[in-house]
């Protein structure tokens, strides 16, 4: 019910407003966690516009796919042809970006969407299987195969060329009219990206549109008693998915000009359904918070080896550290996965709303208890009033 009330424009702007606040200052607030480095802030933002994507798909309408690292690849291989052919500028990659994965997305979701449940994920993840064999070795000529797409000095770059950009020996790199897309300047660009990604993902949730499918999620069978014809809205959700992911991938390939078929394995559309349950599926924040979380133990976890973690303990007996830093080695380093899998069974069982659930948990409880605390106070205060009536 809590998604289908009204909520004012302007509460949508204050919430904007904050949000913008706090992606444009992660550089400071990121530092206590070590987090606070430009190359992990883009995965943030990126992954972040992967998983608010896809949750216009299953978040909306309940249509679990595993094949959107189809659209993410597809983008990525698409901007680096856009920085080999036309110009080192982000721009005309990520249009091409989105656009071709957008139609790549339409000629799926025709076939795809004819079919619903499990059929309809299990079709999605056929795709995506012959999308990832396709670049790895049969269309060599366009992926360059297991080898990856990749800038070469040659590269004709005709607008560069056009607009006198000269070649000073070494490889260019993606920028946005000068501004470099590595390094906090990239963050920026990303962040920037993310931010109208996520306001156009909200006005969305917010219009009839968001509600019909919504509706769709709750009782497809019902809408198409009542003569309503669902599968135009779902293939509409299904495009504007697939161009996130697009755009999502051509960012990719921004921060690292380099298409490799191993963005379009199904394990990089199970890491998208991982983010969005485990942040909230339906929710607003929740695939930023999940791609967050998940980027994080990526990065940070997977960092922890076993001289880390002897420092770390070298407050201990030797005899002691060693084997604590043996078992905490479990779960950290190369052993991230464990701790990501043990989390996401814990959200699973007792949140199976995701972060977002808890938060809401949580906050409901110090609202009640705000609440009951002048009320007690009033019950004490008429007691007492009582008591000394009846004394009299």
């Amino acid at each position: 019910m809590s998604n289908t009330k009204i909520v004012s424009p302007k509460k949508d702007m204050i919430f904007m407003a904050i949000l913008s606040v706090v992606v444009l200052t992660m550089p400071i607030w990121l530092q206590p966690f070590g987090a606070a480095y430009p190359d992990l802030m883009q995965k943030f933002m990126i992954f972040g516009i992967f998983a608010i994507g896809y949750n216009i798909l299953f978040g909306l309408t309940g249509y679990l796919s595993f094949g959107h690292a189809a659209f993410l690849g597809v983008g990525s291989y698409t901007a680096v042809w856009s920085f080999k052919l036309l110009s080192m500028n982000v721009i005309p990659a990520m249009i091409f970006g989105t656009v071709l994965s957008g139609l790549f997305a339409l000629a799926i979701g025709f076939v795809s969407l004819r079919r619903s449940g499990i059929y309809f994920s299990i079709l999605t993840l056929a795709f995506a299987q012959m999308s990832y064999n396709l670049a790895y070795s049969v269309l060599t000529p366009i992926t360059n195969g297991e080898t990856g797409l990749q800038l070469e000095q040659a590269d004709p770059r005709v607008l560069d060329r056009m607009s006198g950009i000269v070649d000073d020996g070494s490889l260019p790199t993606p920028n946005l009219f000068g501004i470099e897309g590595i390094g906090y300047s990239g963050f920026y660009i990303c962040a920037a990206l993310m931010l109208i990604s996520f306001f156009i993902y909200l006005r969305i949730f917010r219009s009839p549109f968001g509600l019909k499918l919504r509706a769709i999620k709750s009782n497809q069978n019902r809408m198409g008693y009542t003569g309503f014809s669902t599968r135009p809205y779902l293939m509409t959700a299904f495009v504007i998915s697939g161009m996130y992911a697009g755009l999502a991938g051509s960012l990719l390939a921004v921060t690292d000009p380099l298409a490799g078929a191993e963005r379009m394995q199904w394990t990089a559309s199970g890491e998208v359904v991982l983010i969005t349950i485990l942040g909230g599926v339906g929710t607003l924040i929740g695939p930023l918070l999940g791609a967050g979380i998940i980027k994080y133990f990526e990065n940070i976890f997977s960092a922890f080896n076993d001289t880390v973690l002897l420092n770390a303990f070298s407050f201990l007996p030797d005899w002691l550290a060693h084997p604590v830093a043996s078992v905490v080695g479990l779960f950290v380093g190369e052993g991230w996965h464990l701790t990501l899998g043990l989390v996401f069974m814990l959200i699973v069982i007792f949140l199976p709303g995701g972060i977002m659930e808890g938060i809401t948990r949580l906050t409901r409880l110090v609202t009640k208890r705000d609440k009951a605390e002048p009320k007690s106070e009033a019950h004490e205060t008429k007691e007492k009033e009582q008591t000394s009536a009846g004394e009299v």
